[in-house]
């Protein structure tokens, strides 16, 4: 089963990150719609495509208005945009306002419920709260055999309800804005600094972490400062736009 990371950056792109969009390309399913939905097109197998949004902040949900372009390079017979109910009111009033936006794409927005979502191959979506301003959601994708999870937006603590949630699954995409360093200002914003995400990894009991929503202001080879707490999980990776993951 495989994973395109489009776009693994925060806030806003810089030249080597566009922000956060996931693909699942057999599937047809995308975890966010950041600024690298644009890249989709040429990724995309299926003539469907189920967006599932975190929240609504602009770095989250700007590329839906790259759908139109997305569709001229591969066709699509169905989007529909999943979410929680006023995140996706949001999108639709003021996103798609005219005066901002002057031709919707054709898509339809699908408000979340409290059951899992059914995937194909016998699969399910799950969806879990996080604490974020304007709140925001994550999620759990299992198959038999393959499992995922997607973090973002939320300040990472292994004491934190969500860390049940993702227990156990094979992959842990997770998002980790500033290194230690800054821990103030993940407090202040609402995001991770490195080693609480590495410890959320290690008591949830996953098997490989991903990092991604990464600050776009630090432009170095190791933004968050991860070899330097990479001890507390052996098995983290910092992503990188364009990034293919098997899980």
């Amino acid at each position: 089963m495989k994973l395109i990371l489009l776009g693994t950056g925060g806030y806003r792109p810089n030249d080597r990150r566009q922000t956060l969009c996931l693909l699942l390309p057999e599937y047809g399913i995308m975890l966010d719609a950041g600024t690298a939905l644009y890249r989709a097109g040429a990724c995309l197998q299926g003539p469907e495509l189920d967006i599932f949004l975190t929240h609504a902040h602009l770095d989250h949900v700007a590329g839906l208005t790259y759908l139109l372009e997305v569709a001229r390079a591969h066709p699509l017979r169905r989007v529909t945009v999943h979410g929680e109910a006023d995140k996706l009111a949001a999108v639709d009033t003021h996103l798609f306002a005219n005066a901002l936006f002057p031709k919707r794409p054709a898509l339809d927005f699908q408000p979340l419920g409290a059951e899992p979502v059914p995937l194909a191959d016998g699969g399910r979506l799950c969806w879990f709260p996080l604490v974020h301003p304007g709140g925001s959601i994550g999620y759990r994708l299992d198959w038999p055999g393959h499992s995922m999870a997607y973090v973002t937006d939320t300040p990472a603590d292994p004491a934190a309800a969500y860390v049940e949630k993702i227990h156990g699954v094979g992959l842990l995409i997770h998002e980790c804005y500033f290194a230690d360093d800054q821990a103030e200002w993940a407090r202040l914003t609402g995001h991770s600094h490195v080693r609480p995400v590495l410890e959320v990894a290690r008591r949830a009991a996953v098997g490989r972490l991903l990092l991604v929503h990464i600050n776009p202001l630090a432009l170095d080879d190791d933004p968050v400062g991860l070899e330097a707490a990479r001890d507390l999980f052996p098995a983290t990776a910092l992503a990188v736009d364009g990034m293919a993951v098997d899980f």
